[in-house]
């Protein structure tokens, strides 16, 4: 291992020779593996020091179970046989780390074991899970750590009272939601810095809060209701919350780690893949699944990464990422992963299979859960060549019953899309003409709420026409879809419901020859970006559905990225690293009016930070939405104090430019005074300085340039 060398020596050295350290693309710098050049960050030496205690002192990966039966020789391979069985579903039991004591008098076993795993999170989790477990009416294990036992034999003899420490209450980690301005946080990563601001319009200009260097060497993640920040490193990921001071909370040593919160935050998977010492083996896949309060490790998961490789939008080593689906909504109460020809779905109170056993599903190729609800739609592909046809399936849980299905043929492709609210699922079905030679596209859109679960089928007016993007309106009844094949493609908006027609999809207008492929509807529904992103360099339109008109065009040239703010009133756009020019973001208000703009060098990152849900009623947030002016006024006097004070602002700035420049003025006049005597001295005690002493006369000059002669013949007989 190379000398540890300070972060101060590296600067010193970087300006010694010349080099801006802040134009290193550190990102792109690849180290051999397990070497680090003695530069580690707060995070990884933390982790590195854990680790090596972890592993090295004491025996706290070692449990010891007790009350087993005691058997003859005869039986004891049976013994092993169960106690393996029980004890290799909480973690890997070591090579040789089984150890059943033997009476040498009657060579029967002592009724007692040693269980060695790899780590003592494992041997944790295992005394958790087996302590109290009944093998049959005789046996029920009692199972402790055994670094417990030198704990327990040093119990003193007399009882004394036990210490209590006074209570010191930590930082509320809600705190920012109680901001009197009403104003949002995100995060940005730019080169080596990550900073956190406060969204200030009013201002026309952000708010920094925290400001942090080498805070992570990959990339950050707010949890789904905003209430951490999780950093990921090259050794493993940490976890922070507060509302300025940001301090850790849980850090996780896992190498090439990813990581996925459950929604509703109480849980953490973190994913770890290790390279074989074979070449010819695959990725060990290590998973383990955390409470996020506690720091501690509620399950985990070991294989291949083949074992792992089904379903996902995207992962490293062949994993698709995440490997785990949440349901349930924000309880957090099921998780699950598909596999060959089966669905597993895990129930979170007790982190195993639910009924003990997984879904079969034949040839099943995705599942989607709803946002709000325990149901699973599966689908599963056309089989002996359409002989068998492709269906989709609702299944609810924990009782595994099919609600609806629905079979599909001619099946190419499909994919699923729920609304926001789990009322209705899109089903987009490409499907094969007769021939077999081209495809076209329809919808079977599923009504969840609705009796019977009816389903319609929707296809476009031209069925040939290519469908770019699909979006549900969140928390709403509508959805966009911008369809053709030209370079100008059409957006039609639908709705499940109009006021004539309740159960009916019905299609509410559409607009033509747009400069737009993507979609991105504000959280709160009724207005909608419709963007031109890539080829179309930035384009930005911003589209009152309500009113079916559009507030303001706009453009951010190169946009590679475009998030709403989690209350709808703001919207981000930015170009990050992907291009090497015009870096940075913009921050537009919902009608498309840019309010300001941030350059920033190498800028990777920027993402709002999430709020949870209003604890307003429905009926309450009606009655705000009825009474609006009467509760803006309070909001347009502040925006009116606001604006006097932003020109106030305004007038002194003046001032103090007008003061400097004034400033400035005497300041040469003074030093033009000083040399008088000089200029005087210059010009043989001429007084040049006054310009009455002079008089002006106006001098006509005359300079021949050039003189030619000619002979010109003259006839005398002229005259």
């Amino acid at each position: 291992m190379a000398e540890v060398v300070s972060m101060a020596d590296i600067e010193a050295t970087a300006q010694r020779h010349g080099i801006d350290l802040s134009s290193v693309d550190l990102d792109s710098i690849q180290l051999p593996p397990g070497e680090d050049f003695g530069i580690k960050s707060d995070d990884d030496e933390d982790i590195h020091e854990e680790d090596s205690l972890e592993f090295e002192a004491g025996f706290g990966n070692i449990i010891v179970v007790d009350n087993l039966p005691v058997v003859p020789p005869e039986k004891f391979e049976k013994l092993e046989g169960v106690i393996r069985k029980i004890y290799s579903q909480t973690g890997v039991i070591r090579e040789g780390g089984l150890s059943m004591p033997m009476n040498p008098d009657t060579q029967k076993t002592l009724g007692y074991c040693f269980i060695e795993y790899n780590t003592p999170q494992e041997a944790e989790l295992a005394r958790e899970k087996t302590n109290g477990y009944k093998l049959d009416k005789s046996h029920i294990f009692a199972v402790n750590l055994f670094d417990d036992f030198e704990k327990y034999m040093k119990v003193p003899e007399e009882w004394t009272h036990a210490e209590i420490n006074p209570y010191t209450p930590g930082e509320n980690l809600q705190q920012w939601l109680t901001d009197e301005k009403a104003r949002d946080q995100f995060v940005i990563r730019a080169a080596t810095f990550t900073e956190v601001f406060w969204n200030d319009p009013r201002q026309l200009m952000p708010d920094l809060v925290y400001r942090r260097q080498y805070w992570t060497e990959s990339f950050v993640q707010w949890s789904p209701l905003g209430t951490y920040l999780a950093t990921v490193h090259r050794q493993g990921a940490a976890v922070w919350g507060g509302a300025t001071t940001f301090n850790r909370l849980m850090r996780v040593a896992h190498p090439q780690v990813l990581i996925d919160f459950s929604p509703g935050e109480k849980y953490l998977v973190t994913y770890s893949s290790h390279e074989p010492s074979n070449p010819h083996d695959t990725h060990r896949v290590v998973l383990n699944i955390f409470d996020v309060r506690t720091g501690k490790v509620m399950r985990d998961f070991k294989g291949n990464a083949d074992e792992f490789a089904a379903g996902g939008s995207g992962g490293v080593s062949g994993v698709s990422w995440p490997i785990f689906r949440w349901g349930g909504g924000r309880e957090d109460k099921y998780f699950a992963r598909i596999g060959k020809n089966v669905i597993s779905v895990y129930e979170t109170e007790t982190f195993t299979l639910i009924d003990k056993k997984s879904l079969k599903v034949e040839n099943v190729m995705d599942f989607s859960w709803s946002p709000t609800d325990p149901i699973v739609a599966l689908f599963v592909p056309e089989l002996g060549g359409g002989n068998q046809p492709a269906r989709v399936s609702l299944v609810q849980l924990p009782g595994k019953e099919e609600l609806r299905q629905k079979n599909l043929f001619s099946v190419s492709d499909c994919k699923m899309c729920w609304q926001s609210n789990g009322e209705y699922l899109a089903v987009k079905v490409d499907r094969y003409t007769k021939t077999k030679k081209s495809t076209y596209t329809g919808f079977e859109l599923f009504r969840i709420k609705e009796r019977d679960i009816p389903i319609e089928v929707l296809e476009l007016e031209n069925k040939n026409d290519k469908i770019v993007a699909f979006a549900w309106e969140p928390k709403g009844h509508r959805f966009a879809v911008i369809h053709g094949d030209g370079p100008r493609p059409d957006i039609s908006f639908y709705s499940m419901r109009t006021a004539h027609n309740t159960g009916r999809v019905s299609k509410i207008t559409t607009l033509k020859a747009k400069q737009a492929n993507a979609l991105y509807w504000s959280p709160g529904g009724h207005f909608i970006v419709l963007a031109g992103l890539k080829g179309f360099n930035g384009q930005l339109e911003f589209y009152n559905v309500d009113e079916l008109e559009t507030m303001a065009t706009g453009e951010h040239f190169m946009a590679t990225d475009i998030e709403w703010d989690p209350t709808g009133r703001y919207v981000a756009t930015s170009v990050t690293s992907v291009h090497e020019m015009e870096n940075g973001f913009h921050i537009w208000s919902f009608n498309g009016k840019l309010l300001y703009r941030i350059p920033k060098d190498h800028f990777y990152q920027f993402l709002w930070r999430p709020r949870p849900p209003s604890f307003l009623s429905a009926e309450k947030e009606e009655e705000i939405a009825k009474n609006l002016k009467k509760y803006s006024k309070k909001y347009e006097a502040e925006d009116q104090d606001m604006s006097l004070q932003l020109s106030e602002q305004d007038r002194k700035k003046r001032k103090m430019l007008q003061e400097e420049w004034d400033a400035w003025v005497s300041k040469w006049k003074q030093l033009h005074e000083e040399e008088r005597e000089l200029r005087l001295q210059l010009r043989d005690g001429e007084a040049s300085d006054e310009e009455e002493e002079y008089e002006a006369k106006e001098v006509e000059v005359e300079e021949v340039l050039e003189v030619q002669e000619e002979v010109v013949a003259f006839d005398l007989d002229q005259e």
